[in-house]
This record gives C-alpha cells, sequence and structure tokens, in this order.
C-alpha cells in the first residue's frame, strides 16, 4: 500500500494526555502507539500528504460530562494539561489541528464534528486539500476512533484503520474488537505499518 501524496491523508484521534495512562480517561497502554504513530507521521510527513491531529477541547461545563448529565468524568478540557497531546507525539511543523466538543451540548466523539482553528468544519479542510482517503490510528478504538470512521465513510471517503496504532477503552469487555469488526463490515480497510511499508 502506497501513500500518495495527492489523496491520502493520516488522521490522529485525540492522542492527550487523559486519555493516556495516568490521565482522567486513560486508556490502558494507549501511551504504546505512541512510538507507532510517530513512524507514520514520519511517513506522511515524508510524502508531503497532509496530517490531522484531532483532539476533544471540553469547555468545563458540558453534557458530555456526569456531573452536567453526562456518562464521562471532566477529561480534555480546553487549556488544561490533560488536554495537551502526549509529549512523546512528535507530528510535522504542518500538521493540521483540528478541535471537537466544544459545543457544550454535543458529546462530539467523531472529527467529522471538528473544526480547525479558522473554523471551518474538518469535512471541508479535508475535501479542500484534494483528500479522498484517511488513514486512521489514534485513541479511543470504540469511540472516537471508531464514529471518525464510521463518519468518514458515510461522507464517501475511503478509510484504512491503522490496527497497530489504536487502543480501546473496553468499557464493556470486548467493545474495541467489536468496534473494529463494526469498521470493517462498514468497508473500511486495516493496515499495519508493515502492509504500509513506513
Amino acid at each position: 500500500m502506497t501513500i500518495d501524496p495527492t489523496r491520502d491523508a493520516l488522521v490522529v484521534v485525540d492522542l492527550q494526555n487523559d486519555f493516556c495512562p495516568g490521565g482522567a480517561l486513560g486508556v490502558r497502554g494507549g501511551d504504546a502507539i505512541v512510538p507507532v504513530l510517530n513512524r507514520y507521521l514520519g511517513g506522511f510527513g515524508t510524502t508531503g500528504a497532509p496530517v490531522f491531529l484531532t483532539r476533544d477541547w471540553h469547555p468545563p461545563v458540558t453534557r458530555h460530562f456526569q456531573a452536567y448529565g453526562g456518562v464521562w468524568p471532566p477529561h480534555c478540557v480546553q487549556g488544561t494539561p490533560g488536554a495537551e497531546f502526549h509529549p512523546g507525539l512528535t507530528p510535522p511543523a504542518e500538521a493540521v489541528i483540528v478541535s471537537k466538543g466544544m459545543d457544550p451540548d454535543q458529546d462530539a466523539y467523531s472529527a467529522f464534528q471538528a473544526e480547525d482553528g479558522a473554523g471551518r468544519p474538518f469535512r471541508s479542510v479535508l475535501t479542500g486539500r484534494g483528500v479522498r482517503r484517511l488513514y486512521v490510528g489514534g485513541l479511543a478504538t470504540d469511540y472516537c476512533v471508531r464514529a471518525t470512521v464510521l463518519d468518514a465513510m458515510r461522507a464517501g471517503f475511503e478509510v484504512v484503520v491503522l490496527t497497530d496504532a489504536i487502543g480501546a477503552v473496553d468499557l464493556e469487555s470486548g467493545d474495541g474488537a467489536r468496534a473494529i469488526e463494526e469498521m470493517r463490515e462498514a468497508g473500511a480497510r486495516m493496515t499495519t505499518l508493515m502492509e504500509v511499508g513506513i
């Protein structure tokens, strides 16, 4: 599988401190994917293909949090250390950050509910760059990765899931495996570093 910078993009989903071990919603072993994602980041950066980093960027008061009717403890609150990207992540300088979850009335799991720094919807940013295929990795398999992949395919993009660069919350045992099967059945392709050749 060859990266084509005229049509491919890498999307790293929510690799933030709060989703890594020790964070408010730490995925067990979530930081273990950082070196793998750095290899993907390097490979995509070398080809000149676009790279996007998504992040949860919640206000302190949002229905996403338990105290206001949601299911989650506070996490990735704007401007806090937990909302920062994992310090070991090494994106190229030209990587674009897209933020989601700013609306206190939305859960916003999917990158397709995110916007760039200029307020443009993620889908518009992708189409503006001519992107037609997304390579997706990050956290967590059973929530934001799953939602992003399914929304991408609904929007007409081809999707490749980086199975060696994702990690699941597994709130219920097996959630991650079920999410992978759901993405596969929806038409996503699964791959690894070895197959991409980075």
